[in-house]
């Protein structure tokens, strides 16, 4: 689309059919009402921290009033690269070199309202500008690239602390946990080594009542006695020949060939501690005499020597 204004009239000639008068009107000025697009070349901008920098962009703009377009300014696209440029150097100034390459698209934002602010009475539209390339001194990017390295191996070292930090809590979580579980099952294992050794105790003592009620009730029966004898002698025999095996003292009877004679020493034995009342019994102890006490005593005495002796 394609606007035209004529000389001498001043009037804007429009698509369609125009009639002008010959010698006093022509075809002046022809404004594209098309998106134009034009390079900004590039120039050199100092930053707030005193950083120079190369950069240049691309515009987008529109005729929207080619009356003014034409009578406006003398030449629009030329008018509106300078402003661009002035206006991108003053918003560069506010800028850190830092901010500049975090902040491009607020940066671009300004350039443009900046530019439709004084182009406005141009008759032109600046519908965006995008900046192509910053080039930033050979020193500079040096101290960027070391910047961003430092970073790097900070983010590294950081990482690497909290993963060793990690690594011994969890292995100090695993050893205390490892602690509390032995501790547990040592207290159980001894808990149940006691109710063990409770029981087995327990069970021995209600044997050995169980043994000495059946042998009292063995003793009651006929010929009780006689066979309590012959046990008694068997053990006094049993322990004599184990004598010289569990101690260094030997003592041997004055016949040791007589095997009789030993019998009858621990059946006597037997038969004084049978014939001896029991303690606490009161009916021995009010029938019987201090006197058949002592003599009693006395033979226990005496038979309990002779069996040292022998």
């Amino acid at each position: 689309m394609l606007a035209r204004a004529a000389r001498g009239t001043g009037a804007l000639l429009l698509r369609g059919l125009n009639i002008l008068i010959p010698v006093l009107d022509r075809i002046r000025y022809v404004q594209s009402l098309k998106e134009i697009v034009i390079n900004v070349p590039e120039q050199s901008a100092v930053t707030l921290d005193n950083v120079t920098l190369q950069i240049d962009g691309v515009l987008y703009l529109r005729i929207m009033d080619p009356y003014k377009a034409s009578y406006g300014v003398e030449d629009p696209e030329y008018a509106v690269t300078q402003l661009a440029q002035t206006t991108m150097r003053s918003e560069l100034g506010k800028l850190s070199l830092d901010k500049v390459f975090r902040e491009r698209e607020s940066l671009n934002a300004s350039i443009v309202d900046a530019i439709n602010q004084a182009a406005d009475c141009w008759g032109i539209r600046c519908l965006r500008y995008e900046i192509k390339d910053i080039h930033v001194p050979p020193r500079v990017k040096e101290s960027m690239q070391m910047q961003v390295e430092a970073e790097r191996r900070k983010r590294a070292t950081v990482l690497e602390s909290e993963g060793t930090r990690e690594s011994a809590i969890n292995v100090a979580e695993g050893k205390k946990q490892a602690q509390i579980l032995a501790s547990e099952a040592e207290k159980a294992e001894q808990i149940n080594q006691a109710a063990g050794e409770a029981s087995a105790v327990l069970a021995k003592a209600k044997a050995k009542a169980e043994a000495i009620r059946i042998l009292a009730a063995a003793l009651t029966q006929h010929n009780g006695d006689a066979a309590a004898s012959l046990t008694v002698a068997e053990q006094y025999v049993s322990a004599f020949s184990k004598l010289a095996k569990d101690s260094n003292t030997i003592l041997l009877p004055s016949n040791p060939g007589d095997v009789t004679s030993m019998v009858a020493q621990a059946m006597g034995v037997y038969g004084a501690l049978t014939k001896a009342p029991a303690p606490g019994d009161p009916h021995s102890v009010s029938s019987g005499s201090s006197r058949d006490v002592q003599s009693t005593d006395a033979s226990l005495d005496e038979e309990l020597d002779r069996v040292k002796l022998s």
